[in-house]
């Protein structure tokens, strides 16, 4: 068989130039590629090499190849012949600073007849020179590495200092100049009225739902939001994962993580690297715990599907307090009796834990009692209650003091618009300037967005729950009281795993109790606190594809 030959060199060889910068600031300055241009043109002009093409890639690094000039001219590097046979470059580091990845692709080039040729570094294609060559790769790749770890630590620095170090804001942000160092501004993030209102929005929903109907999942916000037309904050639609990441982002806290994932990868990094940045806060912090227990709580990993809907009172929410383990149901050998006993230990047997085992009908007895005697005591809940109560009139004033910021952005949108109409109607303005039509729907958008933003922030003040008197306590006390006793009914499985977070089983006489104050905060203010809610959104269901939109089958 015969070997494909490499196509003939021309005659005369053809260069290649490319120019590349590392930022997007080097090349808005437009000084350093046409330098590197007029070099690159004067060495080819003084070799004889006529110059075929110009590649420029302005603002992209060289630590990897996504880089579209770079990838057209290997591309047309590639072609049989080539269009070129040297692809001039000022410095080896403007092709590559990666000494694996430069030695890649000079050998595939080089199988084309195409070598890469630098204007300062100049080496033959002898060992020797390629030796060098390569000694040149290595240090330019340690020099870009050690310039990106000085520019990180000066990074997280600024960071620390509560300083902006760029990109896209979170949305409920924006950025503005918070003081001048040198010639360098210095900028922070302040919040912005019409983004912020959409971030409470969906936090308002995880928690209470739609005019207080009950919790919502990532999913059914998702669909709401998009069904009201609010938009992300470039202008798209909600998934479900950006409604997640809202949803657990501590930025909304005011702890926004710098440093949090590799710049290439995007894999995470280790806790100890992250930087907590100073913001604005636009949710407390009782709220966001609040949010991420309730969907931890929905998580299949926290929570077993078969105990979502398991008519065991404690079902998912017992816990060994020796190895932390669930505990399990098992019945006596008369199955007379049930019992709570320890996973681990049923599994792998004293060695995996000591474990115990406890009658269900007991522990289950003991439990209501002191949620009864304890929690539902009037005097009790007002006690538990005392801290969020207290900053209930704080609340409802920021939140006024919002919708009248949402109210005047809407105005002042407003106002711009009546001025732009005036001008138009005196002649000031041109009514074909093509900018002007983008310029009004812009104004529209912002005033329509404004007063729809506060409408909903003024109904959530509406909706906030009455101030928690003693008789609303009682009151409460006695409806939830009344339902604990109704063994039948499902709902009091669901209100204890609203109240009471965990229970642990320290031994056969001693179980602790948790619960959090802000989810039973959200029961007393459902229905006014006389008919409690249970504010868990089911992962799983039983009757999976009720609707029969796909996996067809016939009803029983």
């Amino acid at each position: 068989m015969a070997k494909r030959r490499t196509p003939p060199p021309p005659a005369i060889p053809h260069a290649a130039l490319y120019l590349r910068v590392s930022t997007g600031r080097q090349a808005e300055s437009d000084l350093s590629i046409p330098d590197q241009g007029r070099q690159l043109r004067a060495y080819s002009e003084g070799k004889g090499w006529p110059v075929a093409e110009e590649f420029v890639e302005p603002g992209n690094t060289a630590t990897d190849d996504r880089r579209p000039a770079f990838q057209q001219m290997i591309d047309a590097a590639m072609a049989k012949p080539p269009p070129f046979n040297v692809i001039l470059v000022h410095s080896f580091s403007r092709f590559f600073r990666d000494q694996f990845q430069f030695e890649f692709y000079a050998r595939k080039l080089a199988k084309n007849g195409v070598r890469i040729v630098s204007i300062t570094q100049e080496v033959g294609d002898d060992p020797m020179g390629v030796m060098v060559r390569q000694m040149m790769n290595l240090f330019d790749e340690y020099q870009s590495r050690e310039n990106a770890k000085h520019t990180l630590r000066a990074m997280k620095e600024n960071a620390r200092q509560g300083f902006w170090n760029g990109s896209h804001p979170p949305l409920g942000y924006r950025v503005v100049a918070a003081e001048q160092r040198g010639e360098r501004i210095k900028k922070k993030l302040e919040i912005d009225p019409i983004g912020a209102e959409t971030v409470r929005l969906i936090y308002r929903l995880a928690l209470h739902g739609v005019d207080d109907s009950g919790p919502m999942g990532v999913k059914a916000i998702a669909t709401y939001l998009n069904a009201k037309l609010i938009t992300t904050r470039g202008g798209g639609r909600w998934s479900n994962g950006t409604v997640h990441y809202t949803l657990t982002r501590s930025t909304y806290v005011g702890e926004h993580r710098f440093n949090s994932r590799h710049y290439a990868s995007q894999e995470p990094k280790d806790e100890s690297e992250h930087v907590i940045m100073a913001v604005p806060p636009l949710v407390d912090r009782e709220t966001f715990d609040a949010v991420q227990r309730a969907m931890s709580q929905r998580n299949p990993k926290a929570m077993a599907p078969r105990f979502v809907n398991s008519p065991i009172l404690l079902g998912g929410i017992c816990f060994c307090g020796t190895c932390g383990g669930a505990m399990t149901l098992r019945s006596g050998k008369s199955s007379t009796y049930r019992y709570y006993t320890c996973s681990t230990k049923a599994r792998q047997g004293v060695r995996g834990c000591e474990g115990m085992s406890v009658r269900m009908d007991l522990l289950d007895a003991s439990v209501i009692d002191h949620l009864e005697t304890r929690l539902l005591n009037p005097a009790r809940l007002a006690e538990l209650m005392t801290n969020i109560i207290d900053r209930r009139s704080e609340w409802i004033e920021r939140r006024h003091r919002h919708v009248a910021d949402l109210r005047k952005r809407a105005t002042e949108a407003d106002q711009r618009l009546q001025r732009l109409y005036t001008s138009i109607e005196q002649g000031i303005i041109d009514p074909s300037d093509p900018s002007l039509k983008q310029r009004i729907t812009e104004l529209r958008a912002v005033r329509d967005k404004a007063h729809g933003d506060a409408d909903r922030a003024a109904k959530a003040v509406e909706h906030i729950m009455p101030a928690l008197t003693p008789e609303l306590l009682r009151r409460f006390s006695e409806a939830t009281r009344e339902l604990f006793r109704d063994e039948k009914g499902a709902y009091r499985r669901d209100l204890i795993r609203t109240v009471a977070q965990r229970v642990e089983l320290l031994s056969p006489h001693e179980a602790k109790i948790c619960g959090s104050r802000v989810e039973l905060l959200r029961t007393l203010a459902v229905s006014n606190g006389v008919e409690s809610a249970a504010l868990v959104v089911p992962g799983f269901v039983r009757e999976w594809r009720a609707l029969q939109d796909s996996n067809l089958r016939p009803f029983a």
